[in-house]
């Protein structure tokens, strides 16, 4: 081998490995090295591991290929002349069992030909001997980067499957404001964090601020809801599987492990997850291997977990339905959400957020909102404001509009007595008879002085069983 590849470590090597803090915290390069050439071998396993790559040696295409069974790879650096197995086999192989690790060549007999096959066969490139170290590692580089942006699209493809919150985060409430300050806090970190709160106060869209605020953001935040797969379904999804692990597995699968490589993931519902997937869960958060179901090639993550839940989950543990070891693993820190009843002064502000600058929701409405004490919480009330604008008319949301049980709770259970809301009602009634009276009955006229349309007034004369007679009594004395 030319001394080029026995160079002393200069600028352009540490430049093509780059420096940046992030890279080496969680954008380490797995390696498989396979040259026969013991002493060429560890030379370039000595200048990788020293900028932080994970190198794994084979001297023969057997014993890459039982490597590659065993751990999977970003990048494979194949020397064209091999013992048994010449360099091209070894690349059609890897590429069976590893579709997506990036090869590099190396030969010290190169023709056109020989180049062309392997990029035919899926070479990310090809170097002839002799050659600097420093190139080689800019190359190395460069297929590991190629990898990067595969898992990027894949967490893309999962990422736009799934349906988005279109609400933000609103409030000024005391207890919001918390979790505000919390989220700001933690979404720095990499720690695990639960995320508790009752069904509806907006445990995901907490999720997607923790990874916003991360040096993860750059990446989609993967997601998957444990309560809505059955047990072998979710451990599929969650790890993946090989084609031919069981019925129906006619192709190998990625798991969300895998495609939230370098990025988030939030299990929802958490406390639905069965106890055989604990264990598999634990392994992962301990150490950062996983296995398909039906593989024993071992994968590395790198993944920042998130855990949502409307369960106790102290209380699980106590019960024995959740591990402790795993309970403590995912609660580095916990967030508990407030329900919509404990933010006062929050719903007007959701409110104006859910239906839009281009709606105004009436004072009386705006008043049945807030007295209501909403048990579904934020999700309840996005559905009740989304009902009431199919309802409304001329961009108006009036109290009419909105569900009969919200009205009928707010006046009866809500913050306001019972006669408080009978009161109003009086007045509402006196004053829509008084004004179809001036009309003479004239509907059209009626609704015109009221500021509303027909059909609002069709349903108010409903609701408060306003005669014809009623309509029509003549103001004289």
């Amino acid at each position: 081998m030319n001394d080029s590849v026995r160079s002393p470590e200069n600028i352009a090597d540490r430049q093509a490995f780059g420096t940046n803090k992030r890279a080496e915290d969680s954008a380490k390069i797995d390696l498989l090295l396979v040259d026969d050439d013991e002493e060429i071998r560890s030379l370039m396993a000595r200048r990788f591991r020293r900028h932080g790559v994970e190198v794994q040696e084979a001297s023969d295409a057997a014993q890459a290929l039982l490597r590659a069974e065993n751990r999977l790879f970003d990048v494979a650096i194949i020397d064209m002349m091999l013992p048994g197995m010449n360099g091209l086999e070894l690349l059609a192989k890897l590429k069976r069992v590893q579709e997506d690790c990036q090869i590099v060549m190396l030969t010290a007999q190169g023709t056109i030909e020989t180049a062309v096959e392997a990029m035919k066969l899926g070479a990310f490139d090809y170097l002839r001997k002799p050659f600097p170290l420093d190139k080689l590692a800019a190359i190395t580089q460069r297929a590991f980067e190629r990898r990067q942006l595969q898992k990027e699209n894949q967490q893309l493809k999962v990422a736009m499957k799934r349906d988005r919150p279109t609400h933000e985060m609103v409030g000024q409430s005391v207890a919001i404001k918390e979790i505000f300050r919390l989220i700001e806090r933690a979404g720095p970190t990499d720690k695990a964090i639960l995320i508790q709160g009752e069904s509806g106060t907006g445990k995901e869209l907490v999720a997607r601020a923790l990874h916003h605020a991360s040096g993860r953001a750059d990446k989609p935040l993967v997601a998957i809801n444990c309560a809505a797969l059955p047990e072998t379904l979710l451990e599929s999804e969650l790890f993946g599987h090989e084609k031919g692990s069981f019925t129906g597995a006619v192709c190998a699968k990625q798991g969300l492990f895998e495609v939230a490589d370098g990025s988030t993931l939030l299990i929802d519902e958490i406390g639905e997850m069965p106890g055989s997937l604990q264990a598999k869960l634990l392994r992962v958060l301990e150490d950062g291997s996983m296995r398909r179901v039906g593989s024993l090639q071992e994968r590395r993550v790198d993944v920042r977990l998130l855990a949502a839940t409307n369960r106790n989950m102290a209380e699980e543990v106590k019960a024995g339905r959740f591990r402790e070891d795993l309970y403590y693993r995912i609660n580095v820190m916990s967030l508990n959400l407030p329900p919509l009843r404990d933010r006062t002064g929050d719903v007007p502000l959701l409110v104006q957020r859910i239906v839009g600058s281009d709606w105004t929701v009436e004072p009386q409405a705006m008043a049945v909102l807030e007295r209501y004490s909403w048990p579904g919480n934020v999700r309840q009330l996005i559905n009740a404001l989304e009902r009431a604008k199919i309802l409304a008319d001329d961009f108006t949301v009036t109290q009419d509009d909105l569900p009969t049980e919200v009205v009928h709770a707010a006046q009866t259970n809500g913050r306001a007595t019972p006669m408080a809301g009978d009161e109003l009602a009086t007045i509402q009634r006196g004053h829509i008879v008084e004004v179809l009276r001036r009309a003479k009955g004239n509907k059209a006229r009626a609704a015109k002085a009221l500021g509303i349309n027909r059909r609002s007034l069709y349903r108010l004369i409903e609701k408060f069983e306003i005669q014809p007679a009623d309509e029509t009594d003549s103001l004289s004395p």
